[in-house]
């Protein structure tokens, strides 16, 4: 499936603050509402602030790890082939063998892909909270699998994806302290790009980091 791919920027802690200084950009829909040009903290501002409810959420609502394109290679596969430093080895059954990884939110390098986890950057129980129980099927589904831009899913250790579980930046942040930045910033832009809210505590948490992030700016667009 046709995929941004991440750089090798982005596997590399000293460079996260770069990378922030780039605008991201992903394709436009019809309905798609773009925060263009806007520095990280107008773009938080610019989220609705809103009460959260986990009432009729269930896991299996959103389906993932599909292969849309039918090329042997699910998503999770799909973000594991892009995320490598290493490039592994992929057979036409798309098993992968091989290859490097590199953990930002822990600052880790792993060299199998079964020590990974595929995180949805906002989670799944974050996201139904936050407005993607007002979603239809479809909707739910290409949220789960979003290829269409690098941040929504990122290769993790599989400790930190399940430390972190259904919690947002208010709750946990990666231990990689050098990470701080980087992760508000790909945290909002995700929200952003799927028209997600964030509650007061969220949204306390998220402009208190903030506050001490490079003025990055961030051109995303809904899928």
């Amino acid at each position: 499936m046709t995929r941004y791919l991440r750089t090798s920027g982005r596997a590399l802690a000293a460079l996260a603050a770069a990378m922030l200084a780039a605008s991201l950009t992903a394709p436009a829909t019809a309905h798609a509402q773009a925060t263009t040009g806007a520095t990280l903290a107008e773009a938080l501002a610019a989220l609705p602030v809103e009460e959260e409810s986990r009432d009729g959420y269930d896991r299996d609502l959103f389906r993932h790890w599909v292969d849309e394109d039918k090329d042997k290679c699910n998503t999770r596969a799909e973000v594991l082939i892009a995320e490598a430093v290493m490039a592994p080895a992929v057979d036409a059954k798309c098993k992968i063998t091989g290859g490097r990884w590199y953990s930002y939110y822990d600052d880790t390098y792993l060299d199998e892909a079964g020590k990974l986890d595929i995180d949805h950057l906002v989670p799944l129980a974050e996201a139904w909270d936050s407005g993607a129980a007002d979603w239809d099927k479809a909707q739910r589904q290409a949220y789960a699998n979003d290829l269409g831009h690098d941040l929504p899913l990122i290769a993790v250790t599989a400790g930190s994806n399940r430390s972190k579980s259904d919690q947002d930046p208010g709750e946990w942040m990666p231990p990689s302290e050098a990470a701080a930045c980087q992760y508000v910033f790909e945290w909002v832009s995700v929200k952003t790009r799927w028209g997600l809210a964030v509650d007061e505590a969220e949204a306390a948490a998220l402009e208190e980091i903030v506050a001490d992030c490079p003025d990055a700016v961030v051109t995303i667009t809904a899928p």
